[in-house]
């Protein structure tokens, strides 16, 4: 094992050279070091002595972990550039080749790249860091975090620098020319630089234990961006290609060949495509199905732990509120005029557009953000009927809520749901697989037809079904059941 791993330090000790004798690359860096945590301690000053006028002490206690937090980013940033240059940047100096020519495998020169581009930011980040806690030391105003929230900061901070290499690295790797890299790097700085707002809240909040969560996240979503740098990383690819250009009708004419595939009729299509794309994502299918079930025990415990001690302290006024809505359940109510009011078309485009953002954001997200959205719309199940629980609705009346309320369409809508979310899950999980003979967006072009082949020939007419029954059928079933 170790053996294998010699090569990579090679080639990163290589690119470490290359950047130390560089001064363009070595200046602005330690410029930025020991520059901005003075500034970020002339900011906190400032703040300081605003927040005293208002005795705001809980804030203070905060601000110095949220400026490491910032100091920490802003080197990688810098440091990024010598990530993003690191294949294409070679090609344009024409370098590459007798890089390509050495006899070591695809992931050990990746990774021998990878490696130098994440321990450059990784240091200038801890340096500074250090450099702004030395400054804070030495000043009263301001104190030192305690060891568990500055381990918490600097492991944060290197989950960043990976998570941002990594992107990085990919985008070097299929970009032509380093302007194009340097222009696509906006879409990596931009998003964790919504993350960090995101953690600069819960440090803000003092929510801890979210920020383990957060820190765990961004390591599974570093470590399956470096699983698809790997698995598409070809060197031919490389030395082949001079420029990208955007071929809207080859876009078209692939997506179409995948869609339609060898079917000559719409039978044919549901028997050979689609059939063929159910079967590829059986296995997606089980797991979305254990997800379900997951997501609605989860919501209903945590809406029984956490919602019944906010109850206890609710007022008997506002608890009888809520009491009489749960005793209102045994009353038939009127029900007829819903299908006026939603409409079947209303519902089937409301479903279609929350099919869609959830592959779409687990299409830019390796299907996390797909499989989180559909957490989210089954877990409202759990969640509501333990409310009801605990606001007096009998056991028999939530059955009959379930089997009257939800089971009609549902059993269409759930399985529309599942199954365009199983499809998400499969394409996140085809991406971070090699694909051998195919560029990365041909392999994304079919991984993408072979959603629509699901969403197309089922995930629509199920949910076309189920907006016609909860409009119009539902209704009318549940008053019966209640009567």
């Amino acid at each position: 094992m170790f053996t294998k791993l010699t090569p990579v330090w090679l080639i990163a000790r290589r690119e470490l050279r290359d950047q130390l004798r560089d001064w363009r690359v070595v200046l602005p860096m330690l410029v930025l070091i020991f520059c901005f945590p003075i500034l970020m301690n002339g900011f906190d000053k400032q703040a300081v002595k605003w927040l005293n006028q208002y005795a705001a002490n809980l804030i203070l206690e905060r601000l110095v972990p949220f400026s490491v937090l910032i100091i920490g980013f802003f080197p990688i940033t810098i440091s990024l550039v010598v990530a993003l240059e690191s294949f294409v940047g070679e090609k344009e100096r024409g370098t590459i080749e007798p890089v390509l020519c050495v006899p070591l495998d695809n992931w050990q020169l990746y990774f021998g790249k990878m490696l130098i581009g994440m321990i450059t930011p990784l240091v200038a980040s801890c340096l500074s860091i250090a450099f702004y806690l030395a400054i804070i030391a030495f000043q009263e105003d301001l104190v030192v975090p305690p060891s568990n929230t500055l381990l918490q900061l600097f492991l944060l901070t290197a989950a960043h620098a990976a998570l941002m290499v990594s992107a990085a690295i990919v985008i070097s790797v299929q970009s032509t020319s380093v302007k194009a890299a340097n222009l696509l790097a906006s879409f990596i700085i931009v998003p964790v630089a919504i993350l960090m707002q995101g953690e600069a809240v819960l440090l803000f909040w003092g929510n801890t234990q979210e920020l383990w969560l957060a820190f765990a996240i961004v390591l599974i979503a570093t470590a399956l961006l470096m699983r698809v740098g790997v698995a598409h990383f070809e060197r031919e690819y490389l030395l082949g290609r001079e420029i990208d250009t955007i071929n809207v009708f080859w876009i078209a004419r692939t997506f179409w060949a995948y869609f339609i595939g060898d079917a000559h009729s719409i039978g044919e299509w549901y028997k050979l495509e689609v059939d063929g794309a159910l079967r590829k994502i059986n296995l997606a299918v089980c797991l979305t199905i254990l997800i379900a079930g997951a997501s609605v025990w989860l919501s209903y415990d945590w809406v029984t732990v956490n919602v019944s001690p906010i109850l206890a302290k609710t007022s008997s006024a506002n608890l009888a509120k809520l009491k009489d809505g749960a005793q209102r359940m045994q009353r038939v109510p009127d029900l007829t005029s819903l299908s006026n009011r939603v409409s079947a078309r209303f519902l089937f485009f409301n479903n279609t557009r929350a099919v869609l953002i959830m592959f779409l954001g687990g299409l830019i997200s390796f299907s996390v953000l797909g499989v989180m959205f559909y957490m989210l719309n089954i877990g409202l199940i759990g969640g509501l009927f333990a409310f009801l629980k605990l606001i007096g609705a009998s056991s028999l009346q939530l059955s009959v809520l379930f089997v009257a309320g939800v089971l009609p369409h549902g059993i269409f809508e759930l399985s529309a749901l599942t199954l365009s979310s199983a499809a998400t899950l499969y394409v996140g999980a085809a991406i971070v697989t090699p694909q051998t003979g195919k560029s990365m967006g041909e392999a994304i072009l079919e991984l993408v037809a072979v959603w629509a082949k699901i969403f197309i020939g089922l995930v629509a007419p199920l949910l076309a079904i189920a907006a016609v029954i909860e409009a119009h059928l539902t209704p009318l079933i549940l008053m019966g059941a209640l009567k």
